[in-house]
């Protein structure tokens, strides 16, 4: 029935679906902001799920499992890197060709160790587990307080508030430290900023560098906290979401941020009302409510992508000039 509809377990669900985004999102604006395009988002994504997964599982520790999600997404954006910074390579089919990889890597890997029709054993005590903020017993029985303390706000994993942290951390970069004036410097005018004396290569590579920390944060989220294990594809195109979510932002951590909270919300939305009978029109079809986040993401694009001005040497090969 319609009562089954909660506007408090949907936004609770928002902030644990958002991290998954922000990680991403945060990985693709420093790569951007570059001037390089991230395509490959989704291929970092899914290759720290499984590495973080396998890892977590056999050391049965998921901070082991995390670590070692980092070493492996940093890997791939070097060589992300040196085919799109250094060789000059096409970016958007850099991107899609370690996306592909990926995806079949990562299934073959995991039924050759594990055997389980790729996707790696559950991880019980591996998983990263929520936190209990202190006093949350004491509010428990509060109207309205104690949902917000102990359930909005708390009992979440380590990594979710490490998401919701990064962002004004990562406006701070960008906005207010050396560095990040030099990563806007080489996005928008390469030329210009080595002739300024800045290092572009170099600072690409830095950018790109991040990029893969950052993104290694949210495949281990969907291994270790959400989903419990490494399922073949679990990234679901979440990395193309957090593109979106970029463009969205119009490349603006906060307004980045925004974005992926929404597509939070529309993810939950979809959850919540499946089996639910709306005043006349009754239960929506399963296969419509799966495509809300989609249509939401192609009525982002239609209504922002004209609004938004990207980088102007996004995409564009730096050559140095003789």
């Amino acid at each position: 029935m319609f009562e089954d509809f909660h506007l408090a377990s949907i936004l609770v669900s928002t902030i644990r679906n958002a991290p998954v985004l922000i990680f991403a999102a945060m990985a693709g604006l420093f790569a951007e902001r570059s001037g390089v395009v991230d395509l490959a988002l989704e291929g970092k994504m899914l290759a720290s799920a499984f590495v973080s997964a396998s890892v977590a599982y056999v050391t049965q520790s998921p901070w082991l499992g995390i670590a070692a999600g980092i070493g492996i997404s940093a890997a791939i954006a070097l060589l992300q890197g040196y085919v799109s910074i250094t060789q000059k390579g096409n970016q958007l089919v850099a991107g899609i060709a370690i996306n592909i990889a990926v995806s079949g890597l990562s299934f073959v890997l995991a039924q050759f160790f594990f055997g389980q029709g790729g996707r790696t054993p559950d991880l019980g005590q591996a998983r990263l587990f929520d936190i209990v903020l202190p006093g949350t017993d004491l509010v428990a029985n509060i109207p309205f307080l104690g949902w917000f303390y102990g359930k909005l706000i708390g009992g979440h994993s380590a990594l979710v508030y490490l998401a919701f942290a990064l962002v004004p951390m990562v406006h701070w970069v960008i906005y207010h430290s050396r560095f990040g004036l030099r990563l806007r410097a080489v996005g928008e005018n390469p030329h210009a900023a080595d002739a300024a004396g800045i290092h572009v290569e170099r600072t690409r590579f830095m950018a790109m560098m991040t990029a893969g920390v950052l993104c290694s944060f949210s495949g281990a989220y969907l291994a270790i906290v959400q989903s419990g294990f490494f399922l073949r594809d679990m990234s679901a195109g979440n990395g193309f979401l957090a593109l979106t979510a970029l463009v969205f932002g119009n490349w603006r951590p906060l307004y980045t941020a925004m974005g992926c909270l929404m597509f939070g919300f529309f993810a939950a939305l979809q959850i919540q009302m499946e089996g639910v009978e709306l005043p006349g029109i009754g239960k929506i079809p399963g296969s419509l409510i799966q495509m809300i986040p989609y249509v939401v993401t192609v009525i982002v694009l239609a209504g922002f992508m004209a609004k938004s001005v990207a980088p102007k040497a996004i995409g564009i090969p730096f050559v140095k000039s003789r």
